[in-house]
């Protein structure tokens, strides 16, 4: 392999990476319970932007409640970035603005044969 088609393979990722951030708010992807649960992994888990950790079946849970009617959202995604962790991991990392809400964001993500699953994934507040 050579060099530089490691740094093309990451450039891919790291734009199907960025089609799916932010997480849980791509209806591409879908947006009923049974889609969630197959884009999240069975050890996902989830610190929230007030530092609270949150379950798989919580954040499933409050998904399917959010997606239940229609919603509206300002969210503007800026200084994405994607980092390989492992051999089919990855880390990805970027800010959101949630109508003047900034958060940092960072999600791991898992390449597997069904797709990618999300592993983690947390928000914190930018002051």
């Amino acid at each position: 392999m050579r060099p530089d088609s490691n740094n093309q393979e990451l450039s891919d990722i790291t734009v199907e990476l960025a089609a799916r951030e932010p997480l849980f708010h791509r209806a591409e992807f879908g947006s009923s319970r049974q889609d969630f649960e197959r884009m999240m992994a069975e050890e996902f888990w989830e610190v929230g932007a007030s530092g609270q950790v949150y379950s798989r079946a919580f954040v499933l849970d409050t998904l399917e409640q959010r997606h239940g009617g229609p919603a509206k959202e300002e969210l503007v995604v800026t200084n994405f970035r994607c980092q390989r962790l492992a051999a089919d991991l990855y880390l990805a990392s970027y800010n959101l603005d949630q109508s003047g809400r900034i958060t940092q964001r960072a999600s791991l993500w898992r390449q597997t044969p069904d797709g990618w699953q999300v592993v983690y994934h947390q928000g914190t507040v930018v002051a």
